[in-house]
């Protein structure tokens, strides 16, 4: 799974991914829609990959977190990020146990659930196929 395409970008709902990238913008697509736009340099936009979650000792890369998530839930969807608040953290909780709960909102949760769920959806969640191109890497390289 490659999140260095995949965006969020502020103000508008949902992920996107890129289509093409020019010179003074790029053209995304919404994962949810398929509605493509430009994107230009006056928008926030953040890559999966650069997102991380606090817990209480590091961050641990949005990656990670996700495929936590993948493997607790065997490879299905999560919880509806619209539950209530409590059963959100309960369930942030399971996922990740040291996670921390100062600096981690309920409003992050709910990107997170939500992102997850759309990766799903969309068939990006491949976690497998890296493991096994890394393992066959490292047997390579001994």
């Amino acid at each position: 799974m490659e999140l260095k395409k995949i965006l969020t970008i502020s103000g508008k709902n949902g992920l996107f991914q890129v289509v093409v990238q020019g010179k003074d913008r790029i053209i995304v697509e919404s994962l949810i829609d398929k509605s493509r736009f430009p994107v230009f340099p006056s928008h926030k936009v953040s890559s999966l990959e650069e997102i991380s979650i606090f817990t209480e000792t590091e961050e641990i890369p949005l990656k990670e977190v996700l495929e936590k998530i993948f493997i607790t839930e065997n490879g299905n969807k999560c919880i509806d990020p619209k539950s209530e608040n409590n059963a959100l953290k309960v369930y942030m909780e399971k996922i990740l146990p040291n996670y921390d709960k100062n600096r981690v909102y309920v409003s992050d949760m709910k990107k997170l659930f939500t992102w997850y769920n759309t990766l799903l959806e969309n068939q990006m969640l491949t976690f497998e196929e890296e493991k096994i191109t890394k393992d066959s890497q490292s047997a390579k390289e001994e």
